[in-house]
């Protein structure tokens, strides 16, 4: 190899790095670019609107300094994320095997099948009241709430992907002498898994829905019980913290959950 060859070689091997550098910072600068623009459009409208109507850029920030001050954001933060972290991780962890259950057997499936499309369609906030008067208005009515709003659609993408398993790859499967467990370890699992992520991450967004409706009606902290309290006080510039500290937060939660099942499970997505 000669002189000039070689020195191409670092020059080569540096074109795509270089490449996802300036991609990264071209995506990095279009958030900031669009997230400025947001903003500017919002003060420029708020400046021909009442306050109470739409509070300005600038309100909305003091509002969220005299809340953070008093520790009042940080604690409606942490309250609302512990109850869909709790929730949430529930109706996973009990979603996904029901799912592969409900879609790999016709007997299971004929017996739950009925409950599950009766109970999908009857929102959370149907049962706030229930849920109160059964468990309390303590943390449990909470989480539970969220669970419901999760499993079913855990469940369901779970069947789906469960059924979606190509009948050639489990013909296969058994003709080179794997039995049910087997099948379903190294077969359905790895198929449905696209499935089931895609299910958490709708299910994490509903999460997010139900936690303020729950927490209007019962909470004395959290995200939902602050945009209520805000709207008895006519504090229109703390509705909207509340609501962009839970787009901030539910922005965060997906993020955190693409990284994650992108890490451990990058060889089936």
């Amino acid at each position: 190899m000669d002189a000039a060859n070689t020195e191409d070689l670092p020059l080569r091997s540096s074109r795509p790095v270089n490449s996802r550098c300036l991609d990264a910072l071209g995506a990095t600068g279009m958030y900031v670019l669009s997230i400025a623009c947001g903003l500017v459009l919002w003060q420029v409208v708020s400046g021909f609107t009442s306050p109470l109507f739409l509070p300005s850029v600038s309100a909305t920030g003091a509002a969220a300094v005299e809340l953070v001050a008093d520790g009042t954001l940080q604690r409606s933060i942490v309250a609302s994320a512990w109850r869909i972290a709790a929730g949430w991780a529930l109706g996973v962890i009990v979603g996904i095997p029901l799912g592969v259950f409900v879609g790999r057997f016709s007997l299971v499936r004929r017996l739950l099948e009925p409950y599950i499309e009766f109970f999908r369609f009857i929102p959370p906030i149907a049962f706030v009241t229930l849920a109160v008067i059964w468990m309390g208005p303590g943390e449990a009515s909470k989480i539970a709430l969220i669970f419901y709003t999760t499993v079913f659609v855990v469940t369901i993408n779970a069947i789906a992907g469960v059924q979606a398993v190509n009948p050639l790859r489990l013909r296969a499967a058994a003709s080179l002498g794997a039995g049910p467990l087997k099948t379903l370890t190294t077969v359905i699992l790895p198929s449905a898994i696209p499935y089931m992520v895609t299910g958490a991450r709708i299910a994490m967004g509903n999460s997010f829905l139900t936690v303020v409706s729950a927490e209007i009606v019962a909470a004395d902290e959290g995200l939902g019980s602050l945009i209520w309290t805000a709207r008895n006080f006519s504090r229109t510039e703390w509705v909207f913290v509340g609501i962009i500290a839970l787009g901030m937060l539910g922005f965060l939660f997906d993020r955190v959950l693409r990284v994650v099942t992108n890490k451990l499970l990058r060889h089936y997505l």
